[in-house]
């Protein structure tokens, strides 16, 4: 039991190593944005998030007719 998990953590632990190399090692290291909003190549295709999308779903619409009855 505890050699199987000594070698699942271990397995682990390289993992997250080899995943951060490249932010460890690099000057101003960062993980890379991938959110699609902030994204150039979506932005140019008109795509974007969820979240984008609802928030501009939200907006008041200057030229909505009232459904309030008087």
């Amino acid at each position: 039991m505890w050699k199987s998990f000594l070698i699942v953590s271990l397995f682990l632990l390289a993992a997250v190593a080899l995943l951060s190399v490249t932010i460890l090692l690099k000057k101003n290291g960062r993980f890379p944005n991938i959110h699609v909003g902030k994204n150039p190549a979506m932005r140019k295709r008109n795509i974007g998030c969820v979240e984008s999308q609802d928030a501009q779903a939200r907006k008041d619409n200057p030229m909505a007719v009232s459904e309030k009855s008087n």
